[in-house]
């Protein structure tokens, strides 16, 4: 018998030029990237969160706040690991993460096998089990402008029963 958590996370960073665009730890060509304490990874930032929420651990800001200087520019992907971390101590284990992007601009499709690998490498997990969408805004808003980027996604955890 298993426990089975879903958690939900979501994440949006300004776009701006001369920052590095970087998703799921795969460092992306563009001409802007996300402005952000860190290094601004939303799709990492929303898969900690939904690991968290799943958890009920808090959220990303309860453990890396932006006002600590030791995460200033630093690379999300350890969040990610601690999030995992975290909720390993509880006995969960991640078994699932589906993920989505809404950015404009640049087509991504190119990159999403490497974001899916790095994920999975992180989260200890097969890359058949991390899903990486792309989506746009058609234009509408602040991400279809190309002033900001988003990202939203679920995790399930598992916990085993004796």
């Amino acid at each position: 018998m298993s426990e089975i958590r879903t958690g939900l996370g979501w994440d949006v960073h300004r776009l701006t030029p001369g920052r590095p665009l970087i998703l799921g730890g795969v460092t992306v060509p563009a001409e802007k990237g996300l402005e952000g304490h860190s290094d601004a990874d939303i799709l990492s930032h929303a898969i900690t969160d939904a690991i968290l929420g799943a958890a009920a651990l808090g959220d990303i800001g309860m453990h890396f706040p932006d006002s600590d200087p030791r995460w200033k520019d630093g690379d999300s992907l350890m969040f990610l690991r601690h999030a995992r971390d975290l909720a390993a101590e509880r006995g969960y284990r991640v078994v699932n993460v589906d993920a989505t992007i809404i950015l404009e601009q640049p087509k991504l499709r190119g990159y999403r096998q490497a974001i899916r690998e790095r994920l999975a490498q992180t989260l200890e997990l097969n890359p058949d089990c991390v899903s990486v969408k792309f989506k746009t805004a058609e234009k509408l808003g602040p991400v279809g402008e190309q002033r900001s980027a988003e990202s939203q996604a679920i995790v399930t955890l598992a916990r085993d029963s004796a």
